[in-house]
């Protein structure tokens, strides 16, 4: 049973990486967002012409990067959302809800700290975890029937 992963969210730690890393072997591909801050936030002036209002310029990027993300929402079977500590991650919420709304099996992932703020994120989950490591336990349960030894 091959898996279409999308992992949304904080792009300041490695916590993509320890994903694809523990899960080397697994039948799994994974998809992302652009996590080069700078080329997110100007994708939309360099391709589509400068903005001297920051308000045009931020809309025209988010627009491009939509495309990106709901093509990789739509194809994903799963999809992880981090949210981290130091930023508040909007579009990491926004992505949780349509990916719920799409009826995505939904892994949302932060510290205790954010449990009251992310309540109605975590309802609309069917995991929510703490560390990238849950995160590998769970894939290797849903495709293998595996639990942590």
């Amino acid at each position: 049973m091959a898996l279409q992963i999308y992992l949304s969210g904080e792009i300041h730690t490695d916590w993509r990486d320890q994903i694809i890393t523990g899960a080397k072997g697994m039948d799994v591909e994974f998809s992302a967002p652009v996590t080069d801050h700078a080329a997110s936030d100007d994708c939309g002036v360099a391709i589509l012409g400068d903005e001297p209002d920051k308000f045009w310029h931020d809309h025209k990027g988010a627009k491009l990067n939509a495309i990106r993300t709901r093509k990789a929402i739509a194809d994903a079977d799963i999809v992880v959302v981090r949210f981290g500590e130091k930023y508040k991650q909007w579009n990491a919420a926004f992505d949780a809800g349509y990916a719920a709304a799409l009826g995505k099996s939904l892994i949302v992932m932060h510290g205790a700290d954010h449990q009251h703020a992310l309540k109605e994120v975590d309802a609309a989950a069917l995991a929510v975890v703490e560390t990238p490591l849950q995160v590998i336990q769970i894939l290797t349960y849903v495709l293998d029937g595996k639990l942590p030894g």
